[in-house]
C-alpha cells in the first residue's frame, strides 16, 4: 500500500481506468531504475516509446565498454534508446516522441525546465529516501551511515532544483542490522517499482494531488568519490562499523597501513556489528582479540571478518592472518 502525503493519508485510493495508453520516456542509467521500467513495460496501459540512458562506459578491472543496465533491459524490449552526453541535447528528439510523461530514475543529470515542459504530465522521478530528509546523489548511504531505522522511496514530480518538487507518494522500509548500501539499494529499487504504477495512474486520472516540500528539513548529500571511503580511525567504533556498510559496495571503506616502508591499501568489507570495550592500542591499528583480527577505534573496537589488499581478491580475516601476519600492530598512515 503506498503511504500518501500526510494530508492525503486515510483516503482510499482507487485505481483509475486509463482509456488511453500513456506514452512514456523512460530516463536512467543504473540498476536501480530496472525493476520500475519492467513494471511499466509489462503494464497494458504504459507505452514505453523510448529510453534515454548514459553513454556506453568502460568498466570493470579490463575497462570493457559496457552499456547501462537500463539501456540492456531497452534492448532486450526493443525499445529506442538514446545516449546524450548530456540531456539537453536531446529536446528535438524528446520533442517528436511526444510523450505524454518522462519517468526518471538515478540518472545522474539534473533534467532541464525545456524538458520538464514538453510532457502533458511532466516528468516524474523515482527518489530513493524519504524527501525532503535527503536529497542528492548519496541518499542511501547517508541514511545507514548516520544509523537511520528506517528509509523508503519517494515518488515525485520533478521541478528545476535537485530534489525539490512536489511528493506524489511514498514508502518506507526498515533498515535492518547489517544492511549495507548495496543491500538497501535494491531493496528500495524494487519498492520504486511496486509504489510507481499506482502512483502514476491516481496521477494521471487526477486521483492524486502533488504535496510541496518542507525544505527546512532537507539535507543535501553530495556525490561520494573513491577518497570518502578512507576510515577516520579516531571516530568511535560504533560510527566507523556504520561507515563500513554505508560505503559497501562502492567506495569501499578503506585503510592505508605503512608496512617495511611501504604503503599498503587495504579495503574492510565487514565488520562484527558487535563493538569491543578494548581501548588498549592507538587508534588504526590491527590487533589479535581471541584469534580474531580486530581494530581499534577513537572508541572501543570492531572485529574485523572480511578485507581486500590492494589487487588481490577478497579474503576472510582468518584467512589474511594465515598469510599476511605483519600486519598486527601496523602503522596506520
Amino acid at each position: 500500500m503506498i503511504a500518501l502525503p500526510p494530508c492525503q493519508k486515510g483516503r482510499k485510493i482507487i485505481m483509475p481506468y486509463l482509456n488511453k495508453k500513456i506514452k512514456t520516456i523512460f530516463i536512467g542509467a543504473s540498476s536501480f531504475g530496472v525493476p520500475a521500467l519492467k513494471a511499466l513495460i509489462q503494464d497494458d496501459q504504459f507505452d514505453i516509446i523510448a529510453i534515454i540512458t548514459q553513454p556506453d562506459k568502460k568498466a570493470g578491472r579490463k575497462q570493457i565498454i559496457t552499456p547501462s543496465p537500463v539501456k540492456k533491459e531497452a534492448i532486450k524490449n526493443n525499445i529506442p534508446v538514446l545516449q546524450p552526453v548530456k540531456i539537453s541535447d536531446a529536446i528535438s528528439e524528446i520533442l517528436n516522441f511526444k510523450p505524454d510523461i518522462i519517468i526518471v530514475a538515478a540518472y545522474a543529470q539534473i533534467i532541464p525546465q525545456s524538458i520538464l515542459n514538453i510532457p502533458q504530465y511532466g516528468c516524474v522521478n523515482i527518489h530513493g529516501s524519504l524527501l525532503p530528509k535527503y536529497r542528492g546523489a548519496s541518499c542511501v548511504q547517508a541514511a545507514v551511515l548516520n544509523g537511520d531505522k528506517e528509509t523508503g522511496v519517494t515518488i515525485m514530480k520533478m521541478d528545476a532544483g535537485l530534489d525539490t518538487g512536489p511528493v506524489l507518494a511514498q514508502k518506507s522500509i526498515k533498515i535492518l542490522a547489517g544492511d549495507t548500501s548495496g543491500v538497501l539499494y535494491t531493496k528500495l529499487a524494487d519498492l520504486g517499482a511496486e509504489s510507481l504504477i499506482m502512483a502514476l495512474k491516481s496521477y494521471i486520472a487526477g486521483e492524486l494531488r502533488p504535496i510541496e516540500q518542507d525544505s527546512s528539513s532537507s539535507n543535501l548529500v553530495k556525490e561520494l568519490k573513491k577518497e570518502d571511503g578512507r576510515i577516520d580511525w579516531e571516530k568511535p567504533a560504533v560510527e566507523i562499523e556504520r561507515f563500513i556498510r554505508a560505503m559497501s559496495p562502492w567506495p569501499n571503506a578503506f585503510a592505508s597501513f605503512k608496512i617495511k616502508n611501504k604503503i599498503s591499501k587495504i579495503k574492510i568489507i565487514e565488520t562484527e556489528l558487535q563493538v569491543l570495550n578494548i581501548n588498549n592500542f592507538e587508534a588504526g591499528n590491527f590487533f589479535l582479540y581471541k584469534n580474531k583480527l580486530a581494530a581499534q577505534c577513537g572508541q572501543n573496537a570492531l572485529i574485523i571478518k572480511r578485507l581486500q589488499l590492494e589487487g588481490k581478491k577478497e579474503i576472510s580475516a582468518e584467512e589474511f592472518l594465515r598469510g599476511y601476519k605483519n600486519y598486527i600492530g601496523s602503522q596506520i598512515v
